[in-house]
């Protein structure tokens, strides 16, 4: 197996080496099959997840630079562990960031919406990746924009 591979796969997903190793045979060494491979298991692990409480998380705020648009956003997972790993934080960012320029009007429209800095991933399915990476359910709670 390509050590290369795996590590560039790695840096892409933020998943562990067994699990990019087994989407790696499963494919016969084509990335673009183990990345197929990858989403699809994730998606597989957060339905298995989706039952389970939050009650734990972040709030996260954000300010853009022109002081005229603010976030605030719940974002929550199961275990106070969780919520303070620095990729819980970078997906509270990434969201609060997302809602500040995209203005959604409630979860489901939020869910549905293109990713700012990915428009081939929706935010439900950008979530499902960090519930793949951090193992938890993961959801998003309130939020709120304010813009002058």
């Amino acid at each position: 197996m390509d050590a290369e591979l795996i590590k560039e796969i790695r840096d892409t997903t933020g998943l562990s080496f067994n699990e990019i190793k087994k989407a790696l045979d499963e494919a016969g060494g084509d990335k673009a099959r183990a990345l197929e491979v990858l989403k699809a298991h994730g998606v597989k692990v957060a339905e298995k997840k989706a039952l389970r409480t939050t009650g734990q998380g972040v709030v996260e705020a954000y300010i853009h630079s022109n002081k005229k648009v603010g976030v605030l956003v719940e974002v929550l997972c199961e275990t106070d562990f969780v919520a303070r790993n620095p990729l819980f934080g970078e997906l509270a960012h990434e969201l609060a960031m997302h809602i500040a320029a995209m203005d959604p009007q409630d979860g489901k429209e939020l869910l549905s919406q293109p990713y700012i800095r990915d428009q081939d991933v929706t935010i439900g399915e950008f979530v499902t990746q960090y519930i793949a990476k951090l193992g938890e359910n993961i959801k998003i709670g309130k939020f709120c924009r304010l813009q002058l």
